[in-house]
């Protein structure tokens, strides 16, 4: 590969890590291409990038993001691919839920993960990073923590206008 090739192979990878906040890296070899199609189908409609990259230019475009990955270069051999994504637990919960319906999946196996302004070294982090609680979740949270107050003392004021209505027939019909 010519060196103006590679260049711009890590340009544009640099590019499109700068431009998701959420940066995992798996290893996906050995799947056949019946399960790769599927993983990548699955990626595209979780609004994941899928990419199998080289590990050198990987690191060389890590390097050249300003941003100190370092921790994240020990996980970076064998076959390796990147997963980027807007929303935090999305590619872990991808992996999680691939691997349970391809029956004897050994793959895809996570190597190692940037989210949350963490790291995230080796596949026993996986189920850690699917419990993290995506932007939209916490916001829906929040959203029925501040209805619960308000449904409570409505739900008080419906029963005991429903109480005193009850109270008013008995007492009309005496």
């Amino acid at each position: 590969m010519r060196k103006e090739l590679k260049d711009q192979l890590i340009n544009s990878l640099c590019e499109e890590v700068k431009a998701y906040p959420n940066l995992y890296i798996a290893d996906i070899g050995g799947l056949n291409s019946v399960q790769t199609s599927k993983l990548r189908r699955a990626a595209f409609r979780k609004e994941i990038k899928l990419e199998v990259v080289k590990n050198t230019l990987l690191i060389k475009a890590l390097e050249k993001t300003g941003f100190d990955y370092s921790e994240l270069f020990q996980v970076i051999k064998g076959e390796t691919a990147i997963m980027l994504s807007n929303t935090n637990n999305a590619p872990a919960k991808l992996i999680k839920d691939f691997r349970a319906a391809e029956k004897n999946a050994t793959k895809p196996v996570l190597k190692g993960a940037y989210v949350e302004e963490s790291f995230y070294i080796g596949h026993e982090c996986l189920e850690e990073l699917v419990n993290i609680k995506s932007k939209n979740e916490l916001i829906a949270d929040v959203v029925a923590l501040l209805q619960s107050p308000v449904q409570n003392v409505l739900s008080q004021l419906q029963s005991g206008a429903n109480t005193i209505t009850g109270v008013l027939k008995t007492l009309e019909e005496r």
